[in-house]
């Protein structure tokens, strides 16, 4: 049986049988992993705290025929203590595994990884607001898979000026002569925070507060270009 060792995130994990479960972890070099872990709902398991999600660990699996098998799990970062302790952090740290687990589907997606550890350890650190670290983390993953936003010309005509609309479907920004019908109009404070969200540019985000409309805007390009809802963000919308 070929054994690996690899660093990864736990994304979520699923009952299996009475003692065992099932774990979806991203890993940095072998991208997204199901796998087994036997015997960790047993109190004495020897590893069974390592291997929730939030959890960050180096990890020993063996190749299975359908799935993996985690053989050992030792702790990097235990970005769950901080996280699962407080709502806020919980909830739009909901909203990353949930988004990452959707989106990666590759066997190597390094970038994807650190990107994930990135954003866990500023919302466990409370180094930002939450929910912008959250929805900086939405835009940028979905940047890395491919759907970037223009947010610099008209998606139609290429001016610059005069960019009043976003049209999800369309990609960006509309300026006021060719707005589709989906369009939504924007102000320029919303759209430059949008930008801010997408390019993580703290200095612009820190002190200042988010708005629905931007809210909504990051959640429904999420939901478009992933290709469905992101049930977390329902908690942060309750």
């Amino acid at each position: 049986m070929a054994i690996y060792r690899d660093e990864g995130l736990v994304l979520r994990t699923v009952k299996l049988g009475e003692a065992d479960r099932i774990v979806t972890i991203l890993t940095r070099g072998h991208g997204k992993v199901r796998a087994v872990a036997k015997g960790v709902r047993r109190t004495k398991s020897r590893f069974g705290a390592r291997l929730e999600p939030f959890m960050r660990d180096d990890l020993l699996i063996s190749r299975g025929r359908n799935l993996d098998i985690v053989s050992q799990a030792v702790c990097i970062a235990a970005y769950a203590d901080a996280i699962c302790a407080d709502y806020d952090l919980y909830a739009n740290g909901g909203v990353m595994l949930e988004t990452a687990d959707k989106l990666v589907v590759g066997e190597h997606e390094p970038e994807q990884y650190r990107l994930l550890v990135s954003a866990l350890a500023s919302l466990a650190g409370h180094r930002h607001g939450p929910r912008d670290i959250g929805a900086s983390y939405l835009l940028r993953s979905l940047a890395l898979a491919g759907w970037r936003p223009r947010l610099d010309s008209c998606i139609v005509c290429g001016r610059t000026d005069q960019l009043t609309h976003f049209s999800v479907p369309g990609g960006g920004v509309v300026c006021s002569r060719d707005r589709p019908t989906d369009a939504v109009a924007v102000d320029p404070a919303t759209l430059a925070r949008f930008r801010a969200l997408s390019s993580g540019d703290w200095s612009k985000l820190d002190g200042r507060d988010s708005t629905p409309l931007c809210d909504g805007l990051v959640e429904k390009w999420g939901e478009y270009y992933l290709e469905r809802p992101i049930r977390s963000l329902r908690l942060l919308d309750s």
